[in-house]
């Protein structure tokens, strides 16, 4: 299957790095030819790069749009004809506006994060439902794909599996800082946050509930107990929790 790319950014190459291992053959079309070009040197020519021009026609294609917000207007104007699906990766771009820009048959919002280089993107997909089941096998290849029933949701999923890796970077940075503190050498600190984020993900598919792993590691008056009450002392659960609100 052949997938169309309006954008050549970072998104774009997380995914087109994993879709092609998925068998997919890739275009993308940009504004840069120099960037294009050396774009398409990253994938050693598995890719084909064009420049848009006045009458890019999509119609019948799978197209990806992964451009940033704000140049959808920019990019617009340079498409002809109806696409047969529409994907888009647009962050607070709603699918009415979509349809306002882009003809297409069907449209898709997706949610990916930039874990897809490493085919770990936890991705949510919402819009029209006729091309659910397609959607949902081209973001797999990226990751794993969640389909959720309105925008709303959407949105609300964008900052736990799209804005959160920097969050749990933040906590990541915070651990190691905290060790290093009490004396342990950095390397030694980011090799073991390395292990610790790794083996957590085993943890969460083994318990049903985050909370079940706190008690598995919280003994009565141990170091985890004394831990766990400075963080609630500290509000971060609220912290966290205001994270979603606009």
């Amino acid at each position: 299957m052949r997938l169309t790319f309006l954008g050549n950014g970072t998104m774009a190459e997380a995914m087109i790095s994993r879709l092609l291992k998925s068998g997919y053959e890739i275009e993308v079309f940009g504004r840069d030819e120099k960037k294009l070009s050396i774009f398409r040197d990253k994938f050693d020519k598995k890719i084909e790069v064009f420049t848009y021009k006045n009458d890019t026609d999509i119609s019948g294609k799978t197209v990806i749009l992964c451009v940033k917000p704000h140049a959808l207007d920019k990019v617009s104007p340079f498409l002809e004809g109806e696409a047969r699906l529409i994907i888009s990766v647009l962050a607070g771009t709603s699918i009415e506006t979509l349809k306002q820009k882009i003809k297409a048959k069907n449209h898709i919002r997706a949610m990916p994060n930039i874990a897809a280089t490493y085919g770990k993107s936890m991705t949510t997909i919402t819009g029209d439902k006729a091309s659910k089941d397609e959607a949902v096998k081209i973001l797999n290849s990226i990751g794993k794909a969640l389909w959720v029933e309105s925008e709303k949701e959407l949105d609300i999923a964008t900052i736990l599996a799209g804005s959160a890796p920097a969050f749990l970077a933040l906590v990541a940075e915070s651990l190691m800082d905290g060790a290093v503190k009490e004396g342990l050498k950095r390397d030694d600190a980011f090799t073991l946050i390395k292990g610790l984020f790794e083996g957590f993900a085993e943890l969460l598919e083994k318990y049903s509930h985050p909370a079940f792993i706190k008690d598995a590691v919280m003994s009565p008056g141990g170091v985890t107990a004394k831990g766990y009450a400075a963080l609630e002392k500290h509000k971060v659960r609220s912290a966290f929790m205001e994270t979603f609100k606009k």
